[in-house]
């Protein structure tokens, strides 16, 4: 199977905080890869603009380096000299008026301007301020901005209000790199390209949905920073949240921005409050040699929580009694990010007096969004061979990889896709105003109540799947977590 790469329109990007870790990781990576596979034009320009002085030979040179690290590519490679020559740098203050003049004269008429805010939220307005201020953002113009996007409800309401003064709703592109994995996308092309699932995508047929989000590393050198923030804001109120609603929203009338983003709001909207009961929060402890969370932080009076699973109910009919479980933590046992779809088992059985290989009866539907991004079907068959009807379950595997052969092992990664999207003024994968308000709206009591009640988060060794108490919340309801493995 061959991909098809279409071409962009001519475009002016410019990168705020170009010489940080997400654009020398990610974006500029991410970056030279659409222009190794054609995507780019010619005559596109990337300005880089951080607060370092520099030149454009300096920033190309730093910008090599990453990408050589990063990207993949040989130091000769003849792409990677071509693409430089696409960079410029400008000094800029982002507080001040230095650089911004100059700024403004790379600008090229007729081109798509977009301007990424890759730098600490603090900085969103006074980028916003100046670039219409000096004329150099216009009603066509499109702003990124990057996560975290408030750290509550009253913040997240002051922040879209300050870029609100200076760019309209359509400018503005939240992005959530989750969005952007090929097979989030693939999500709602299963659901609604197909007969198959969507009559059986509700609490009918569906016993319950497992979502988890598993790292093996710790907080380590950003302690400080996660320390103001945990799980619940780094993880479950934006990237899980986008998960969630795109397992449980309604069909939208039409493959559009706001037709995608208003199912999902009202699935944000139709989410019940999450009792004490039904939320646990952990923190990992030393073990050996390795540091615990408290360590990581530098904190010893610490109540963060580096692991948070919780019980959620969405009140509509589609999903009435169908619970949702989600968990999400650093240094669990394996890196892993998946969605599983339990179906409910058989009303009836004629095999009760089959043998089975000790695996359950339902039948399951597993995506996998990290590692070896993909799906499988787990249904019931007989095991082969003579002596009678033994059933056993196995997993129908679609693997991208090995299903799309080497195009599907070579799959765009989740900021090149959006940049792109960015540059062709799509904003079905970004995040609206509204959409992050209702999540806050939602996550604000559940934060608030951790806060009041003073409990410390329970401990779970490193390498582990998690709290004991984890378990708890799911063997109440006579369910099980899936494993944690790669």
């Amino acid at each position: 199977m061959v991909s098809r790469v279409i071409p962009v329109e001519d475009f002016d990007l410019v990168i705020f905080g170009a010489t940080g870790d997400l654009a020398r990781r990610k974006i500029l990576p991410g970056l030279f890869r659409r222009f190794v596979a054609g995507q780019m034009p010619e005559a596109a320009q990337i300005i880089g603009a951080a607060r370092s002085e520099q030149d454009d030979e300096a920033f190309r040179a730093e910008t090599k380096a990453a990408i050589v690290e990063f990207g993949g590519v040989k130091k000769g490679d003849d792409d990677l000299a071509r693409f430089l020559q696409h960079l410029h740098y400008v000094r800029i203050d982002a507080k001040g008026e230095g650089g911004w003049k100059e700024l403004k004269a790379k600008m090229r008429k007729g081109a798509v301007h977009a301007f990424y805010f890759s730098v600490a939220p603090a900085l969103f307005g006074d980028l916003a301020e100046r670039l219409a201020s000096h004329s150099i953002a216009d009603g066509e113009s499109r702003i990124v901005v990057e996560k975290p996007f408030g750290r509550d409800l009253a913040t997240a309401k002051a922040l879209n209000a300050t870029l609100r003064k200076h760019f309209e709703e359509q400018q503005i592109y939240r992005i959530d790199h989750y969005l952007g994995k090929e097979t989030v996308q693939n999500l709602m092309a299963v659901r609604f390209a197909n007969i198959l699932f969507e009559p059986l995508w509700n609490a009918q047929y569906i016993d319950h949905v497992q979502i988890t989000v598993a790292e093996t590393v710790g907080v380590g050198g950003r302690g400080s920073y996660y320390d103001t923030s945990g799980a619940i804001r780094d993880m479950v109120q934006n990237h899980m949240m986008q998960l969630l609603c795109l397992i449980a929203m309604e069909p939208p009338y039409h493959f559009d921005p706001n037709a995608v983003r208003d199912e999902k709001l009202k699935v944000i909207r139709a989410l019940e409050p999450v009792e004490a009961t039904e939320i646990v929060r952990g923190q990992y402890q030393a073990n050996g040699d390795g540091k615990g969370y408290v360590e990581d932080s530098e904190n010893p009076a610490t109540r963060t929580e580096s692991y948070v699973a919780m019980k959620v109910r969405i009140s509509n009919w589609r999903w009435q009694g169908t619970p949702f479980y989600l968990r999400t933590g650093k240094k669990l046992r394996a890196r892993t990010s998946e969605i599983a779809i339990i179906f409910k088992e058989p009303p009836h059985s004629i095999f009760e007096d089959a043998q089975t290989s000790g695996e359950p009866k339902a039948n399951e539907l597993v995506i996998r969004l990290q590692p070896n991004e993909g799906m499988n079907l787990k249904v019931m068959i007989k095991e082969p061979g003579p002596g009678g009807m033994r059933l056993v379950q196995v997993p129908l595997d679609m693997t991208f990889a090995d299903a799309l052969g080497p195009e599907g092992a070579d799959m765009p990664d989740a900021y090149e896709r959006l940049i792109m999207d960015v540059i062709r003024g799509n904003q079905t994968l970004f995040m609206r105003g509204d959409e992050i308000e209702a999540s806050w709206a939602w996550t604000d009591p559940i934060i608030n109540a951790w806060e009041n009640s003073k409990q410390r988060p329970e401990p779970y060794d490193p390498g582990s799947s998690g709290p004991d108490e984890a378990l708890g919340l799911m063997h109440r309801d006579k369910r099980r977590w899936r494993e944690i493995r790669a």
